[in-house]
């Protein structure tokens, strides 16, 4: 691993405890800071410190218990990206980025702590770039519905730096042809000069830990209700990704599956253990390969 990888991977360990703190109020997005000029410049030690863990209220859950061991720190933290989406507040309910928000993530943060040996803290962190560097203090960073994502300036330049300086970007639940094209458009902005291809089975992500030759479509839980494992037009599961300049994945794509509602709904008795099972395995892969690439 490259020495900037190593520190990229191991300091963030230390300084991962957050004090806890309570729901707190959406973010405008309307006001939120759009100039991406200072992007990548020397900034002051008080923008460098990691956020504090907090909750926003979500699109489908607002009080959803908090670990008793929230405040213990970790070698791992589910980071959670929040972003501008194309149809806004979706009725005052929480934005895009908040779907299966904080189930989801407490979920799959329990699972890596049973399937791996990496210390990881109990609870996710939501991450804006609008924050000062926090970003950076993050190293595997996830959205999801990002279908619906519409990234300012500012939130395209940050997410580029982020990735060019050693982080990882996971993106989840989104569907079809329309979605498809919503999303290829900010990521454009992010990396207009590097291309999104399908990943070969043979790609190192899919044997981190578990060999993952013989994936399927992750269906979210409409499953249960419609018996589908696509939406939309989304017929076929498509892994994707963006190489860095090394040939190291910095960006993987899951188009056409849901794999935060298989984490969500792990412990929903009407949703197939299957699916739930393959989410946890990608979703520990692909945390490991960014940790350790």
């Amino acid at each position: 691993m490259a020495f900037r990888g190593l520190l990229f991977a191991i300091i963030p360990s230390a300084v991962l405890l957050s004090a806890w703190s309570a729901t707190v109020p959406l973010p405008d997005p309307e006001s939120l800071p759009e100039d991406a000029s200072s992007v990548g410049k020397r900034t002051s030690r008080a923008q460098q410190k990691p956020g504090v863990f907090r909750e926003y209220p979500g699109w489908e859950y607002n009080n959803f218990p908090i670990p008793p061991d929230c405040d213990v720190p970790g070698e791992w933290v589910f980071a959670r990206f929040m972003y501008r989406a194309v149809y806004g507040w979706r009725g005052g309910r929480g934005p895009n980025w908040t779907i299966d928000y904080p189930r989801s993530d407490r979920h799959l943060s329990a699972a890596v702590r049973r399937l791996t040996r990496i210390q990881t803290r109990s609870v996710e962190q939501p991450v804006a770039a609008e924050d000062g560097d926090d970003i950076y203090n993050w190293p595997w960073l996830y959205a999801v519905e990002v279908g619906h994502w519409d990234l300012t300036d500012l939130q395209a330049a940050k997410l580029r730096d982020f990735l060019d300086r050693g982080g990882f970007f996971m993106c989840d639940d989104f569907h079809g042809t329309l979605e498809w094209e919503v999303f290829e458009a900010s990521m454009r902005k992010v990396f207009p000069d590097r291309p999104i291809v399908d990943l070969p089975d043979s790609d190192p992500i899919f044997h981190s830990v578990y060999d993952l030759d013989g994936r399927y479509q992750v269906p979210g839980e409409q499953f249960v209700y419609s018996h589908r494992t696509y939406e939309k037009d989304g017929y076929q599961p498509r892994w994707r990704g963006i190489y860095d300049g090394k040939g190291r994945l910095v960006v993987a794509i899951c188009h056409n599956m849901d794999l935060g509602d298989s984490w969500e709904h792990a412990d929903n008795p009407e949703y197939p253990e299957q699916y739930s099972a393959l989410g946890f395995r990608i979703g520990v892969n692909y945390l490991v390969y960014a940790m350790t690439h």
